[in-house]
């Protein structure tokens, strides 16, 4: 086969692979395409993908710095390495690949939340309320920014706010106000909204 034949054929087995749950397949795949386009950051980070899947974190790691050594302007592939890195643990060094995929996409709001994640997970409460807020405003109707944007203020000492929060989520996701209530010993219904957001 010629070699635009060969590499349609190995991208449709990949897929197929990785729908069918075939993850190490599909990685033998991904490794035959990369052998006939080198320079491709996309098949390095499909490999990091899929090793990922199959548990093998630090791989994974390799291969999305691979992927940004080739092409460093990929918010999506700075995204993907740093919810892996902090997945490991690595929280300081996840929040720096966050904020590069922000550089590079400002309305990246799973980036945002990922790097709040981080800043909690590094005790940078007052950082991470910032970029908690940032991605309420991108996703208002998502509750998991809401949530821990809720916690941050109580962590933070900002009762207050906190109770803001939690009446705000009440509108929209009753069941996660709920959640928070039960959590924090807030009562939604007894919060007023304050215009902090």
């Amino acid at each position: 086969m010629g070699k635009k034949l060969d590499l349609w054929f190995y991208r449709q087995m990949a897929i197929w692979c990785l729908l069918l749950k075939r993850d190490a397949q599909a990685v033998e795949y991904w490794e035959r395409i990369r052998v006939l386009t080198p320079g491709d950051a996309t098949v390095v980070a499909s490999i990091a993908h899929t090793k990922v899947g199959l548990g093998h974190r630090a791989e994974a790691i390799a291969l999305f710095r691979q992927a940004l050594d080739i092409d460093p302007a990929q918010p999506g592939n700075w995204f993907n390495l740093g919810y892996v890195l902090d997945d490991m643990g690595e929280h300081e060094e996840a929040a720096v690949a966050f904020r590069h995929a922000l550089d590079l996409d400002g309305k990246l709001d799973r980036a945002w939340y990922g790097l709040a994640l981080s800043l909690i997970k590094c005790g940078k409460m007052e950082e991470a309320v910032a970029a908690l807020k940032r991605n309420t405003e991108l996703q208002p109707m998502s509750p998991y920014g809401w949530y821990q944007l809720a916690h941050a203020y109580l962590r933070l000492g900002q009762r207050d706010k906190a109770e803001s929060v939690i009446h705000r989520l009440a509108k929209f996701e009753p069941k996660v106000a709920l959640q928070l209530e039960q959590e924090t010993g807030i009562k939604a219904g007894a919060a007023r909204p304050t215009g902090i957001f």
